[in-house]
């Protein structure tokens, strides 16, 4: 007779610490609308869930590529018109010393790839705190121990760069830049992005630059990128479809990689293994890109509109709210409010989606400094329904804590 096995298959444990808080709180949303409540989401950043449509002439390419039959394989760094188009918007970006591009199955592939390709078991990378958990989930993967640096609230969330130099290590290979931020929304000035740079290249260290809102600037700031700052250093500098072109379903991303030829060739075949072991990337969403990237941009300024107007009614609403505060964000759609209250922010999130049937996400989930509370806000909804939202989470916090 066969023999039945008893012991449990258990996950290797260097997943223990693989977290990810934004889709976390589904099984308690899910809870909460099997009750019969609807809840106002504002947690996860799609833009497509709300009043925001991707450009037509994108749907369009990628229906004419299925149509024509661009169903195959792809080749394993991307298509042709795809990579030029790429090339092309590093140029108008400023990045003089571009070495290579490839697309990956969005920005979420291309930080995977790009990570795994450098750093090696002993080593780390510094990752901002807080930060996209994207990352310290993929370093959890690997079994690359986390060694976060501080962004400075007092400082509109700007990197800490003493708190960077604290942090470094011998073993230390890369720095994470998000910029514009998430979750805060800031958005690095010239000045800092210049010392990062400087202290880039004094340890030598590959720079990972996430510019996946790098369109979405809500004021008059310019943004700027780190590999137009420094074209000796190496810089990864990511981009996709997904938030400036309204297509994160796609999953269409890209990777440009800048500094010295002789520096970065030899981590660019490294990059490309990687590439090739896993065939490629959506082949006909693919043939968005180009159009994307060089042709009509009429979408972006209503975009911005409707995203400064809910920034400021987010930020009016935390500023005037008792036990809230916020930094202004600046770009992308989030907003990431100080909590003044007597238990942790994670029990707040909770009891607030049970009670309240409002959806956001704990600022541990990210990552704060030790002592502080916050929760992330993703605006995008129209303003009655942030209004709607920010009446119940006041009614929570009144009813709550007073």
């Amino acid at each position: 007779m066969p023999v039945t096995q008893s012991r449990e298959i258990l996950a290797a444990s260097r997943l223990d610490n693989v977290r990810y808080a934004i889709r976390d709180l589904a099984c308690i949303a899910d809870e909460v609308t099997q009750q019969g409540h609807t809840i106002l989401p504002l947690n996860i950043g799609d833009p497509i869930t709300f009043d925001f449509e991707t450009p037509a002439h994108l749907i369009e390419a990628v229906y004419r590529a299925m149509k024509d039959g661009r169903n195959g394989y792809a080749p394993s760094p991307g298509i042709p018109q795809a990579l030029t188009a790429i090339r092309a918007e590093a140029a108008r970006k400023g990045i003089t010393s571009l070495q290579d591009v490839f697309v990956t199955s969005g920005v979420s592939e291309t930080v995977d790839i790009c990570l795994a390709a450098l750093v090696n078991p002993g080593e780390n990378i510094l990752t901002p705190c807080p930060d996209y958990p994207l990352y310290s989930a993929v370093l959890a993967k690997l079994g690359i121990e986390l060694n976060a640096y501080y962004l400075n609230e007092e400082d509109g969330w700007q990197p800490d760069l003493e708190d960077i130099k604290r942090k470094i290590t011998p073993r230390t290979r890369g720095i994470v830049l998000i910029n514009p931020n998430n979750p805060t929304g800031s958005v690095c000035n010239r000045r800092i992005l210049q010392q990062i740079a400087d202290l880039a290249r004094q340890h030598k260290l590959v720079i990972f630059a996430d510019e996946i809102y790098d369109k979405l600037i809500l004021d008059d700031d310019q943004h700027i990128s780190i590999a137009a700052v420094a074209p000796d250093v190496p810089v990864v500098t990511f981009g996709g479809l997904s938030k400036n072109y309204l297509a994160p379903g796609w999953r269409i991303g890209w990777g440009m990689v800048s500094g010295e030829a002789a520096q970065v060739m030899p981590y660019i075949e490294g990059v490309h293994r990687l590439l090739r072991a896993r065939l490629c990337a959506n082949h006909p969403e693919q043939y968005a890109i180009q159009p994307a990237l060089e042709g009509p941009q009429d979408h972006l300024p209503e975009v911005i509109r409707k995203m400064r107007a809910r920034r400021d009614l987010t930020v009016a609403w935390c500023n005037s709210t008792p036990r809230v505060s916020c930094v202004a964000p600046r770009g992308a759609f989030y907003a990431y409010p100080k909590l003044d209250i007597p238990e942790e922010d994670g029990v707040f999130v909770r009891e607030l989606v049970r009670q309240k049937y409002v959806l956001v996400v704990h600022g541990s989930g990210f990552g704060q400094r030790p002592g502080t509370k916050h929760f992330r806000i993703v605006f995008l909804p129209n303003e009655k329904i942030l209004g709607s939202a920010y009446a119940a989470i006041g009614d929570f916090l009144r009813e709550r804590y007073s």
